[in-house]
């Protein structure tokens, strides 16, 4: 059996044996909005426990937009190096 690994451009890559189907997609977004709800609850509960305005409510959200995309981008990558 062949390794799950290949190496590309000096680093090991997992590369998915399946095609990506629903469910990969549904994880993957389930993923990308627990991300933005975590960053939105965080930013919230800094807001709340600083007294300050939606300030970190607002730095939350990006933060969890950046982490949905960065996430999406890695996953798709898997998909699309086939």
């Amino acid at each position: 059996m062949e390794s799950p690994f290949r190496v590309f451009a000096d680093r090991a890559v997992v590369v998915p044996e399946e095609p990506l189907g629903w469910s990969a997609l549904l994880g993957m977004g389930a993923v990308v909005a627990a991300e933005l709800v975590a960053g939105l609850a965080l930013g919230w509960l800094v807001d709340r426990l600083a007294g300050t305005a939606p300030v970190f409510l607002l730095v939350g959200v990006l933060l969890g937009i950046a982490a949905a995309v960065t996430y999406t981008v890695v996953e798709f990558r898997k998909y699309l190096r086939n």
